[in-house]
């Protein structure tokens, strides 16, 4: 007969047994679940494409260790989980943390400095108490000798250190995406910067094209030699996958138009960022004045189905403008609204807007869209309450700022503020009609280059202002595009424009990842300091509590089994 003492060990032995088997069996199928239900660590289709393009090591040094507030421990986590997600799916993907703040981390100081990666200083509320912490919220990735930096907390204007981690949050797997990308994927699409007729100065689209050539050749392209020899020039245009026009001021000539209207036709796809206004400033009274600017293409945009009028955009949404009070060593800056800068947020579901800051404008004119085959998606436009200004007009501070405060303090008059949403930002998609069908063509095309009246499909996004593309200068510096130096405000303007950029050249992975939508719940502060006691005392008791209940219902147990 089998013991009492073997009997009993059968059971722990099954129990072993078991737990070995399954671990063996974990080893050879092993598998993730993500339990979320917004699926944040379930890497999309667009991210997994991008890594499996990494068959050599990637190393990711994470900054985000230390002693943090709650968000940021929380950003903490998320990243990891992120990141070991990226490696269960690619074993080439290792990554570590780093804090930057202890002794001997002067590597990574350099590092920050020569990778223009700033730290964060962000304010905590925590016991009633505010304090000021400072955080190293990047990350870089090596790959091949090549690294590229990872932003993993998101400028958002106006937001609290929780509303730009939950923010951060969402924007988490593009951020990490994008810098694999810049590392494992090789640049295959060209994009024309168009010079000769007046353009931005490359110093004030710096950032922006800097930051494209991470993904594009880029180039600059004059159309000097269309006087010369046109067909040379529209072949050479025709190399390229986008063309690029950052606030001409110059008028194009119609056989520039010719050529530019060819290439559309062809299949080319644009982006133009054009003012229909112009300011003179009068020498002898100071005074500025806005008048309305022709660049000879009203007839040019005209059939492709958008008209850009030539007046002024006020919008009460709008971004500050800092101007200085009082006299020589007194004089202070102060901030005050300015309603010709017009901050656009869109609520239009379409990926090029999804998710992204405001975006601001200066001077910008109105869009009318017109009927014809050609697809038109408004992107961007003023909020409801807007008016629309004649031109010419003259820019009078003294007499604009007074009003603004009026508006803003009182609220706007009902028949004054109520032109609606004016567009600013449209997308046009089809087969476009050339502007020169039916019409005399101001060139002949040679080389076995023939004219097109009916276009292939193609995309064209229009915006009414040339600013939105504008960096501001610090000295002889470029600083990011979308950061106001005057009132330390960032705006979504570079990435709405990047998002158009991929958009317009079908690379359009990245921007499916970025407008995922997330959400991540955060403790309410007040309701916190409210019931803190209550709480602590049900976290504190709660435990004891079901640990006396279970202590009373085993002795009892006990008592009843050994006393029968």
């Amino acid at each position: 007969m089998m013991t009492t003492s073997i009997k009993k060990s059968i059971p722990i032995a099954i129990l072993i047994g078991g737990l070995i088997l399954l671990n063996f069996l974990g080893s050879l199928f092993y598998k993730r679940f993500d339990l979320t239900q917004d699926k944040r660590f379930t890497l999309s289709d667009e991210a997994r494409e991008i890594v499996d393009q990494a068959d050599s090591p990637i190393i990711v040094d994470v900054f985000l260790k230390g002693n943090f507030p709650p968000e940021f421990k929380r950003l903490q986590s998320e990243t990891k989980q992120l990141l070991d997600e990226f490696a269960s799916y690619n074993s080439n993907i290792k990554f570590d943390f780093v804090n930057p703040s202890e002794k001997g981390s002067e590597h990574f100081q350099q590092q920050f400095e020569k990778f223009g990666m700033t730290p964060a200083q962000i304010s905590v509320i925590e016991g009633g108490k505010q304090s000021t912490e400072i955080v190293y919220p990047w990350a870089l990735a090596h790959h091949n000798g090549k690294t590229v930096k990872i932003p993993l907390l998101k400028n958002q204007l106006g937001a609290t250190s929780e509303e730009r981690v939950n923010s951060s949050l969402q924007n988490l797997q593009y951020a990490f995406a994008d810098g694999f990308k810049k590392l494992v994927t090789e640049r295959s699409k060209k994009v024309a910067v168009l010079k000769g007729n007046g353009e931005y100065d490359d110093r004030y689209i710096a950032d922006f094209f800097s930051t494209l050539k991470e993904y594009y050749f880029i180039a600059p392209f004059t159309l000097d030699s269309v006087a010369s020899n046109p067909s040379k020039t529209l072949r050479a245009l025709e190399d390229f996958d986008l063309i690029i026009v950052a606030q001409p001021t110059e008028a194009f000539t119609d056989a520039e138009k010719y050529v530019v209207d060819q290439y559309i036709m062809n299949g080319g796809n644009s982006l133009w960022l054009l003012d229909a206004t112009q300011t003179h400033l009068d020498p002898e009274t100071g005074k500025a004045f806005v008048f309305g600017m022709d660049l000879n293409l009203n007839d040019f945009f005209f059939k492709y189905g958008i008209r850009i009028n030539p007046n002024l955009v006020k919008d009460v949404y709008s971004a500050p403008i800092l101007l200085a009070s009082g006299e020589d060593r007194e004089s202070q800056f102060e901030k005050y609204p300015w309603f010709f800068s017009p901050l656009s947020s869109s609520t239009a579901d379409h990926p090029i807007v999804s998710n992204i800051e405001a975006v601001k404008f200066d001077f910008a004119s109105a869009i009318d869209t017109l009927p014809n085959g050609i697809k038109k998606t408004v992107l961007l436009s003023t909020s409801p309450l807007s008016k629309i200004v004649g031109l010419p007009f003259e820019i009078d501070y003294d007499r604009e700022i007074p009003n603004n405060l009026r508006v803003v303090n009182e609220g706007p008059k009902p028949n004054e503020y109520n032109a609606g949403e004016i567009p600013l930002a449209v997308l046009l998609e089809g087969k476009f009609t050339s502007v020169f069908k039916n019409r005399i063509k101001p060139i002949k095309l040679q080389d076995g280059l023939t004219n097109e009246d009916d276009g292939k499909p193609t995309k064209m996004v229009v915006i009414s202002d040339g600013d939105v593309i504008k960096n501001q200068m610090q000295g002889s510096r470029p600083l990011e595009l979308g950061y106001d130096k005057g009132t330390n405000a960032f705006y979504g303007n570079k990435e709405f424009l990047l998002n158009t950029v991929n958009y317009l050249l079908d690379d359009s992975g990245l921007i499916n990842i970025r407008t995922r939508q997330i959400a991540v719940p955060f403790l309410d502060n007040q309701k916190t300091m409210q019931q803190r006691t209550l709480w602590q005392m049900v976290n504190l008791l709660l435990p004891l509590g079901f640990l006396a209940i279970f202590g009373m219902l085993f002795m009892w147990f006990r008592k009843r089994k050994y006393t029968r």
